[in-house]
């Protein structure tokens, strides 16, 4: 799946069945729903993938120290480009893993 199909995605209901937890809340997020996704990333706490997208998450709501931590525990560096070219890119990185 393009980044650009990912997109085109949010007209369904609900997201791929087959897609990971992390694209899933990245997806849920596309879609304006912060709670849902955080709930999907918040289950599988751990998982570097959600760890990152917790990460960019807490960035959003401007809990930057939260943020920290999630990008510590996925072993990323904390993210200093706008959040939609960071939601963008994480989200083409894990859609090119699929």
């Amino acid at each position: 799946m393009t980044l650009e199909e990912f997109r085109h995605s949010f007209a369904d209901y609900l997201p791929a069945d087959a897609l990971p937890v992390a694209l899933q809340a990245l997806w849920w997020l596309g879609k304006g729903d912060w709670k849902h996704a955080h709930a999907c990333v918040q289950q599988h706490e751990g998982e570097p993938d959600c760890d990152l997208v917790h990460a960019h998450l807490h960035r959003l709501q401007g809990d930057l120290a939260n943020a920290g931590y999630w990008y510590r525990q996925a072993g990323r560096p904390v993210a200093t480009v706008p959040p939609e070219q960071e939601w963008a890119t994480v989200a083409a990185q894990l859609l090119a893993r699929t």
